[in-house]
């Protein structure tokens, strides 16, 4: 098993605290991307990524089909992206993104977070350096599925690792399938073809190396964590904290 394997292990994966944070979130990408990309997900990679995701969330098609809407209305004041990074206390690395529409209120609560739970948030590049952006894909394992030869034909689209692992939520074995991100539209074009449906997808910022604290240590560098994943403006937050 590879260093993509060791961080999922790893990684808290909690869940945010109420459903409309999920739609939330995942509302805000479904829009970016018909902004950028425009509203038909099959001439946009990105939008057809962002409504995966959001089916695998069971977020309503309502709500879809508002996010999509809302990229093209007059009034809509549109989002920036935005990173910030920074340690948490114990010198655990972490890197925010996020997607605001007022930057200077989402710089001000991240800022708050950091100091008030003994991190310090730093400058562009302090810890970027720390993690490896990847792509990676979900699939739902079928019995006939043979992991070897699944990843010996997608090594030529990017595949650089490949592991199962079972979903609690929906009670079944997925492959979970690792790429460097420029490969992400190489491996989505190869899975097409193989007739995979993908069930979530996305990019994910790998930390080179897991740093190890003890039970009261991780309990602290967590309320950072949790205060950021609570934010509405915070998408993903990332940690090298094994």
């Amino acid at each position: 098993m590879g260093r993509a394997f060791e961080f999922r292990k790893a990684r808290k994966f909690k869940r945010w605290a109420a459903m409309a944070k999920i739609f939330t979130k995942l509302g805000k990408e479904i829009t970016m991307a018909a902004k950028e990309g425009g509203p038909n997900p099959e001439a946009n990679l990105r939008l057809r990524t962002a409504i995966q995701n959001a089916k695998a969330a069971n977020m309503p098609k309502d709500n879809v089909a508002r996010a999509i809407k809302k990229a093209t209305d007059k009034d809509f004041t549109n989002y920036k992206e935005i990173t910030y990074e920074g340690y948490a206390p114990h010198g655990v690395a972490v890197f925010v993104e996020a997607m605001t529409d007022n930057h200077v209120r989402t710089v001000a609560d991240v800022r708050s977070y950091f100091n008030k739970t003994g991190g310090t948030l730093g400058t562009s590049g302090s810890v970027e350096f720390l993690f490896e952006r990847k792509c990676f894909f979900q699939i739902e394992k079928k019995e006939e599925i043979d992991l070897e030869e699944l990843e010996f034909e997608l090594i030529d689209a990017g595949c650089e690792e490949l592991f199962e692992e079972f979903d609690e939520e929906k009670k079944i074995d997925k492959i979970v399938i690792y790429g460097m991100f420029p490969n992400f539209g190489n491996l989505q074009k190869k899975l097409d073809e193989m007739g995979y449906e993908v069930i979530t997808s996305g990019f994910e910022r790998v930390p080179m190396d897991l740093k190890s604290l003890n039970e009261e240590q991780e309990a602290e560098v967590d309320k950072l964590l949790q205060k950021l994943e609570e934010n509405d403006d915070v998408q993903n937050v990332y940690h090298n904290m094994g």
